[in-house]
C-alpha cells in the first residue's frame, strides 16, 4: 500500500517551491511506494510580489505579532487524506514564520492535517531562521504534530551583502547578480542539490527510523548556526516586540511609526549591528562553551 506524503508550503518567488519539490523527488521516484500531494497555501487576499516598499514595511507588525489572514480552504484531497509524513516548507518574515504559514497554523484546517503526523520542517531564508524555528516548534507541539527533522537552507554570503540583495529581490523581483552585488537567496547549486536531503529522509522513513533523522542531518552540516546571528535575533525579537505593539496600538499614527521603524531598522543593520559584532568577537573565548551548547540545541528538534 502506498504511503501518503504531503508537501506543504507557501511561496511568492518560487524559491521555496523549488526547494521542497527537489527534496520530495526521491519520494516521487518511487511512485509505487508513495503518493506525493502538494499543497501551496493560498491567502484569500495575497501579498504582492515584487513588494512595493511601503507595503513591505507595513506588513511588519502583523508579521511579528503573528496576526493571521484568511486562507482559502485546502483542496478536499488534502483535507480528507491521512498522511504518513509531511514536508513543511516555510520562510521567515521579520524573525517569524511568514503570515501565510501562521495563517494556516491558526486556521481550523491545520490540526486535522498535522495531528499525530511526522513533520520535517524546511526553510529557505536569508540567514536568520533559528528563533523562527523555535516559534514554529511551539505551534507544531500545540497541534500535536511530531517534529522529526529540520533543514534550513540559507544565503551563505555575509550578513550585510545579503541585506542588500534581499531588498533588491523583494522590491524589484531581481534575484540575479547585478553590478557588484551577487545573486540573492539560497544558491542555485544548493537548491538543485536539495534532493540529497530527500534521499536521507526517505531512507529513514522507509526504515521506520525517523527518530535518528535529525542527528544525521546535523552530521552532514546541513544545519548552519552562526552564533552572532542568534544574538542578533534575540535582540531583534525584544526590539520588534516593542515596535510592533506600539504600531498596532497607535492606529492613527501607523504611517508615521512605520516610517520611523524603517529608519530604525536600517540604523540597526548598518550602525548598531557592526558594533555588536565587535563585542561578539571579543567575548568569544569567554562564551565559547555557552555558544556550543546553544548551537547543539538549535540544531536539534526538541523544544525547551
Amino acid at each position: 500500500m502506498q504511503k501518503n506524503i504531503l508537501v506543504l508550503y507557501y511561496t511568492q518567488t518560487g524559491q521555496l517551491e523549488d526547494i521542497v519539490k527537489n527534496i520530495a523527488q526521491p519520494f516521487e521516484d518511487k511512485k509505487d511506494e508513495y503518493k506525493v500531494i502538494y499543497y501551496n497555501i493560498q491567502l484569500k487576499k495575497d501579498f504582492p510580489f515584487p513588494w512595493p516598499s511601503n507595503v513591505f514595511f507595513d506588513t511588519f507588525p502583523e508579521s511579528y505579532l503573528q496576526i493571521p489572514s484568511e486562507i482559502l480552504p485546502p483542496p478536499e484531497e488534502v483535507q480528507n487524506t491521512k498522511f504518513d509524513l509531511i514536508l513543511f516548507g516555510y520562510q521567515v518574515w521579520y524573525l517569524t514564520p511568514s503570515i501565510p504559514i501562521i495563517s494556516f497554523l491558526k486556521s481550523g484546517f491545520a490540526e486535522n492535517i498535522l495531528k499525530g503526523t511526522p513533520v520535517v520542517t524546511i526553510s529557505g531564508t536569508r540567514n536568520m531562521w533559528m528563533l523562527s524555528q523555535e516559534k514554529l516548534k511551539v505551534y507544531l507541539k500545540n497541534l500535536d504534530a511530531k517534529l522529526v527533522g529540520n533543514i534550513a537552507l540559507v544565503d551563505r554570503r555575509d550578513n550585510y551583502t545579503s541585506v542588500l540583495t534581499i531588498l533588491r529581490w523583494m522590491t524589484t523581483g531581481q534575484k540575479e547578480k547585478s553590478g557588484i552585488l551577487p545573486a540573492a537567496g539560497v544558491s542555485n547549486d544548493e537548491i538543485n542539490g536539495a534532493g540529497k536531503y530527500g534521499m536521507i529522509i526517505e531512507n529513514h522513513f522507509k526504515n521506520n527510523n525517523l527518530g535518528n533523522l535529525q542527528p544525521e542531518l546535523v552530521k552532514k552540516e546541513e544545519i548552519e548556526i552562526r552564533a552572532f546571528l542568534v544574538r542578533e535575533e534575540k535582540v531583534g525579537n525584544k526590539i520588534f516586540t516593542i515596535w510592533s505593539n506600539l504600531i498596532i496600538k497607535k492606529k492613527e499614527k501607523r504611517p508615521m511609526l512605520i516610517k520611523f521603524f524603517k529608519i530604525y531598522l536600517m540604523a540597526a543593520i548598518w550602525i548598531i549591528s557592526p558594533i555588536v559584532l565587535i563585542f561578539h568577537i571579543l567575548l568569544a573565548p569567554i562564551l565559547w562553551t555557552k555558544r556550543q551548547k546553544q548551537k547543539k540545541y538549535l540544531q536539534g528538534i526538541n523544544l525547551k
